[in-house]
C-alpha cells in the first residue's frame, strides 16, 4: 500500500490524516496550531502491545465493526439477517487546496461504498466532517456515526460540558476522564434540555483545547473513551428511531457534520473559534440588526387582546423598544394550554377589529411586529386533530399520552409538512410579522406511523423541520426567525443556520439565568443569545438583584424585555429607557466583537468584554455578597481584562478615567459593588 499523507489547513490550525501502514484505514497524524504536523506525530502508537489488533491501537478516524472488533467502532453493518461486520478496501482519495478531503473505502463482498469527507471552514478554526455511505445490496446500518476524534492525552483527559434540565439549561461542567467511557445524548427528537451536542477535551491542566459540536436536531449521542496507551476517542452522530436504518440498493445516506475545533488558548480561546464560526453560518443575515423586543407572555399569559396588548406595546416604545412580539394565546381555542394548538387562526373575541388592524395600531407606535407559534404541535380537542387524526405520532392500538396538553404532529410526514408550510405562509403573506417564534414544548412519545412499516422516524422529522426552515428562509428572508424549544432544548448547529436567535431558557431570574448564559457562551455567539429582562424571581439562586443587573446580564446577547411594564414605576422605566439606549449604542460591538469570558458565576465577579476595532464593552456582574462590605478593606473588586495592548492607552468614555493597557490586564477594572450598584457596563476605547 502506498502511504499517503493529506493535511488541511484552516486560519490558525493544521490537521493531518495519513493512510495507516497497518491497514486500510486513515489514522489522525497531527491536529494544533501551524507545524505541529512538521515532525514525529504525538499519536505514534509504535510502541504496541501484541495483546490487541493494530486496529484497535491505531488513532484511526473511522473504522468499522470487523476491522475494529475490541475497541469499539463508528459503523456497524450487515446484510439483513446476516453476521455484523465491515472490511474494507481503500478506494481512493480526492483533495482540493489544503480545503476538503475525501477518503474513500469500499467493501466488495458486503456491498458498501464508505467515503469520509473532510472541510475546512473559512475564516475560522473548524473543520468539519462527516461520512457517507453508498449501499449495492440492501443492507442495515445498527452504527452511523459521523466522525471519530483522536485526542492524545499524557495523563488524564478533562471533558467539559452543558449539563442541565428545563430552566437550567447550558450549566458549565467538568469531569475528569483517566480511563473508561463517557456518553452524553438524546432520545427525545430533539438535542433536549439535559445535554447539548456539545464537547471541549483538555490534556489534564494543559490550557490547549479540543472541541466539537454536532449538527443535529434529533437523536443523538457522543461518547468519549479514555483508552489504553494515552488516547481519547470520542465519537459522535445521530441514533436511529428503529436501532438501525436499512438501505436500499443503490441508496446513499449522509451522516450530520460534525464541527471539529481547536484553540491553544484554553475554553476561552474555544469559545471565540466557534463564535465566528457561528457568525460564519449566520451569513448575510449576521448584518442585520438583532432589535430590542417586547415579548408580552410574562406579563398577559393567555389572556390576549388587543386593548391589553397594545397598552403593553405603548409602554415597550416609550422606553425604547424596537419589536413587539405576541407570544401564544393569540389564536382561537386557547384559553389555556389544553386546547388550540393546530388551529392557527387569530381569535375574532381578541381582535375584535381584525387582527390586521391590531397589527397595523402596533406598528403606527414604531414597532414591528412578531408572533410566536409551535407548528409542531396539537391540541386533543382541535379541529385539526379532528380531522387529521393520523397526522399524529401514534402506534396502532396503543393509547397516546399527553404531555403539556397536547400531542406532536409526526413532521415527517410530507402532507404535515404542507400543511405548515402553508399556515406559515398564510401568517406571513396575510399578515405584516416581522419576527416569528418557532416554539416546541413537547416531544414524541408513542412515535410510530401505523402502516408505514420500518421507517426511521426521527430523521423523517428532522427532515421535515429542516424542509419548512429552508422554506422559511427562502420565502421571507427579511422575517427574523428565533428557535425555541421550551427553552434550550433545540439548538445545535443546523437550527443556528437557519435562524437569526435562539432561546436558551425560559428561566430568566438574574443568577439563574447568568449561570446559563455563561455556558451557553462557551458554545455559541452573543448574536444569537435571546436574552429577556423580567421580574421572575431566582429558582434556583434566589438572591435579589437589582434591575441595572437584570439589563446587563440581557444586554450580553439579544436584549429583550419580558416583565409587566404596567407594574413598573415611572422611575424603573426611565431606568430601563436609559439602558436601552446604551445598548443601542454598543450592540455591533457585542455582536460582531470578539468575546471573552471574565471569571465564572461562582466568582465575587464575572462579566464578558467585547473587542472591535478600537471600542471594548465590559458588561460587569457582582455574584457575591452585596451587604456594603468590600472584599478587601477598603479595595474594590477588579476584573482583569484580557487581549489589549499593554502599551494602548484606553478610556473609560463614562467616567473620562484612563488605563494603561497593562494596568487592564494586570490589575483590572475597579467595581466598587453595593446593594445599589451590582452591575455596569463600561465601554473603553482605546486612545
Amino acid at each position: 500500500m502506498t502511504h499517503q499523507r493529506w493535511t488541511l489547513r484552516t486560519e490558525n490550525t493544521s490537521y493531518t490524516v495519513r493512510l495507516s501502514p497497518d491497514g486500510p484505514w486513515a489514522e489522525l497524524d497531527a491536529w494544533g496550531p501551524h507545524g505541529v504536523e512538521n515532525g514525529p506525530s504525538a499519536l505514534d502508537w509504535s510502541r504496541r502491545t501484541h495483546f490487541i489488533t493494530p486496529a484497535d491501537a491505531a488513532p484511526a478516524e473511522y473504522l468499522p465493526y470487523g476491522l475494529r472488533p475490541f475497541t469499539g467502532s463508528e459503523l456497524v453493518a450487515s446484510r439483513p439477517g446476516e453476521d455484523r461486520g465491515v472490511w474494507w478496501d481503500f478506494d481512493g482519495a480526492e483533495s482540493g487546496d489544503e480545503g476538503t478531503l475525501r477518503l474513500a473505502f469500499r467493501d466488495e463482498l458486503l456491498g458498501l461504498r464508505t467515503v469520509l469527507h473532510y472541510e475546512t471552514v473559512p475564516g475560522t478554526d473548524v473543520i468539519l466532517r462527516w461520512t457517507e455511505f453508498t449501499a449495492k445490496d440492501e443492507l442495515r446500518l445498527e452504527r452511523l456515526d459521523s466522525a471519530a476524534v483522536n485526542i492524545p492525552v499524557s495523563g488524564t483527559a478533562r471533558l467539559t460540558y452543558l449539563t442541565g434540565q428545563w430552566s437550567q439549561e447550558f450549566q458549565h461542567t467538568r469531569l475528569d476522564l483517566p480511563r473508561g467511557t463517557f456518553t452524553i445524548g438524546s432520545l427525545q427528537g430533539a438535542p433536549g434540555h439535559a445535554y447539548a451536542p456539545w464537547l471541549a477535551v483538555q490534556d489534564g491542566e494543559n490550557p490547549a483545547a479540543y472541541g466539537i459540536a454536532l449538527a443535529w436536531p434529533g437523536n443523538w449521542h457522543i461518547t468519549a473513551e479514555a483508552e489504553p496507551g494515552g488516547l481519547l476517542r470520542v465519537r459522535a452522530g445521530r441514533v436511529p428511531h428503529e436501532g438501525a436504518v436499512l438501505l436500499t440498493p443503490g441508496e446513499t445516506l449522509t451522516t450530520p457534520q460534525l464541527a471539529c475545533a481547536f484553540s491553544p488558548d484554553g475554553l476561552d480561546g474555544l469559545s471565540r473559534v466557534w463564535h465566528r464560526y457561528e457568525r460564519r453560518l449566520t451569513g448575510e443575515r449576521l448584518h442585520r440588526p438583532r432589535k430590542v423586543l417586547y415579548n408580552s407572555w410574562e406579563a398577559t399569559g393567555f389572556d390576549v387582546e388587543a386593548a391589553g396588548q397594545l397598552e403593553l406595546a405603548k409602554t415597550a416604545a416609550d422606553i425604547g423598544a424596537e419589536l413587539f412580539v405576541v407570544d401564544d394565546g393569540w389564536f382561537t381555542g386557547r384559553a389555556d394550554d389544553t386546547g388550540g394548538l393546530g388551529d392557527w387562526w387569530p381569535d375574532p373575541a381578541a381582535f375584535p377589529q381584525g387582527f390586521d388592524q391590531f397589527i397595523a395600531d402596533v406598528r403606527a407606535l414604531g414597532l414591528d411586529f412578531g408572533l410566536w407559534i409551535e407548528p409542531e404541535s396539537v391540541s386533543p380537542d382541535s379541529r385539526l386533530y379532528a380531522e387529521h387524526p393520523e397526522w399524529v405520532y401514534r402506534v396502532e392500538g396503543r393509547p397516546g399520552r399527553l404531555v403539556r396538553n397536547q400531542l406532536l404532529l409526526d413532521l415527517g410526514r410530507t402532507d404535515v409538512q404542507d400543511f405548515v408550510i402553508g399556515t406559515l405562509d398564510r401568517l406571513l403573506g396575510g399578515y405584516d410579522i416581522s419576527y416569528l417564534k418557532w416554539d416546541m414544548n413537547r416531544p414524541p412519545t408513542e412515535r410510530g406511523r401505523p402502516g408505514a412499516g420500518r421507517v426511521d422516524l426521527d430523521a423523517e422529522h428532522v427532515t421535515g423541520y429542516l424542509r419548512v426552515l429552508d422554506h422559511l428562509r427562502a420565502a421571507y428572508p427579511d422575517v427574523t426567525v428565533e428557535g425555541c424549544a421550551g427553552g434550550g432544548g433545540r439548538i445545535e448547529h443546523t437550527t443556528l443556520a437557519r435562524t437569526d436567535v435562539v432561546w436558551p431558557s425560559d428561566n430568566t431570574a438574574p443568577l439563574d439565568r447568568l449561570a446559563i448564559q455563561y455556558g451557553f457562551l462557551h458554545a455559541h455567539a452573543p448574536h444569537v443569545m435571546s436574552s429577556w429582562v423580567t421580574d421572575a424571581p431566582g429558582v434556583f439562586d434566589p438572591r435579589p438583584r437589582s434591575l441595572a443587573f437584570r439589563f446587563v446580564n440581557a444586554m450580553c446577547g439579544v436584549l429583550g424585555i419580558g416583565a409587566d411594564l404596567r407594574t413598573w414605576t415611572p422611575d424603573q422605566r426611565a431606568e430601563a429607557a436609559r439602558w436601552i439606549a446604551r445598548y443601542k449604542e454598543v450592540r455591533d460591538v457585542i455582536h460582531h466583537g470578539e468575546a471573552r469570558l471574565l471569571g465564572t458565576p461562582r466568582d465575587p465577579s464575572c462579566g464578558v468584554q467585547y473587542d472591535a476595532g478600537d471600542r471594548t464593552v465590559v458588561a460587569a456582574l457582582s455574584t457575591g455578597r452585596l451587604d456594603g462590605a468590600p472584599l478587601l478593606p477598603g479595595r474594590p473588586d477588579r476584573l482583569r481584562l484580557r487581549g489589549l495592548r499593554p502599551a494602548a492607552r484606553y478610556r473609560d468614555t463614562a467616567t473620562g478615567t484612563s488605563y494603561s493597557g497593562a494596568h487592564l490586564l494586570h490589575y483590572g477594572l475597579p467595581f466598587a459593588w453595593s446593594a445599589d450598584h451590582d452591575a455596569d457596563l463600561v465601554v473603553l476605547v482605546r486612545e
